[in-house]
């Protein structure tokens, strides 16, 4: 037997028996602090769908988890006269459109503010962030007599338009945010090679961008999915009621129902799809923020 290998084994002997370092109290009380926010995050969820596959004996108890689990509650959602698959299809449509709209502006605005040079850019994204500062309570009123003359009420475009405007500064703030991160010298290197400002921006920075124009475009559709003040104004029939309104107005499988237990079938409903988005995406969140558009 060689000496290397005599040695290599009294190493990892030495490895084996070498006593692992025991937590220190800070790391303890972090992990405690950490366990108590996820705790803190997803009891409100928990209890959410527990209640959703209870039953109406059981709906009122405060049992952790139901003695027996049905999901008739379920049944109830999209069926009796809720038609609440009306209201996930129009939900969809709604926030599908705002996010595409919204990128498009905000990805061509923030690549000028970032990239272009001239005077004021600091000001007009100063006031790009203040009009995000107006209560949307204070233009419900106005907002509604416009649609009204325009004959927009109960039509798509009337919470479209509203959630675009909504979501555009903080789209453009983050998305600036992540073209002034990129250095220059890509973008000349692709001019040189013979590509024209357009042909830069759509080979060279807009992939880079991606993890940062994929984060901003699933913030900007969760603020879209979950819109409820503009919406429970413009929006009164089923034909274009999103979910959240829908939920507002739900009343059950039947009548006279106390409908608790359906009605936490419908948030589950509600919020599974952001919860899908979030669990496929999670790594280009964390890398779009945190990490900034290029690494």
């Amino acid at each position: 037997m060689s000496t290397t290998a005599t040695a290599g084994r009294e190493r990892a002997g030495t490895r084996s028996t070498r006593p692992r370092k025991a937590l220190s109290w800070e790391s303890w009380v972090i992990a405690g602090g950490i366990l108590l926010l996820v705790l803190y995050c997803l009891a409100p969820f928990y209890w959410m769908f527990v209640s959703s596959i209870k039953g109406p004996g059981e709906i009122t108890s405060n049992s952790l988890w139901p003695a027996d689990p049905t999901l008739v509650n379920y049944r109830g959602v999209f069926g009796g006269e809720n038609h609440f698959g009306y209201a996930v299809r129009n939900s969809l449509i709604i926030a599908v459109a705002t996010t595409t709209l919204a990128m498009v502006i905000a990805v061509f605005s923030a690549y000028a503010l970032a990239r272009l040079r001239f005077r004021g850019r600091n000001v007009v994204l100063g006031l790009v962030l203040a009009s995000s500062m107006f209560p949307g309570v204070a233009i419900v009123t106005p907002l509604y007599q416009l649609f009204s003359d325009w004959g927009w009420i109960d039509q798509y475009q009337a919470m479209v338009l509203p959630n675009i405007s909504f979501a555009l500064p903080l789209a453009i703030f983050v998305l600036t945010t992540f073209f002034r991160e990129m250095p220059w010298e890509l973008e000349e290197a692709a001019r040189v090679d013979g590509c024209g400002p357009v042909g830069a921006f759509a080979r060279v920075i807009l992939p880079l961008a991606t993890p940062g124009v994929a984060t901003t475009a699933l913030l900007v559709f969760f603020a879209a999915w979950n819109e409820y003040l503009i919406s429970s104004v413009v929006s009164i029939t089923l034909a274009s009621n999103p979910v959240t309104v829908a939920l507002a107005k739900f009343a059950g499988d039947t009548e006279f129902q106390q409908p608790f237990g359906s009605q936490m079938a419908a948030g589950v409903v509600v919020t599974l799809p952001l919860v899908v988005l979030v669990l496929l995406f999670q790594r280009r969140i964390v890398r779009g923020l945190s990490a900034g558009g290029f690494r």
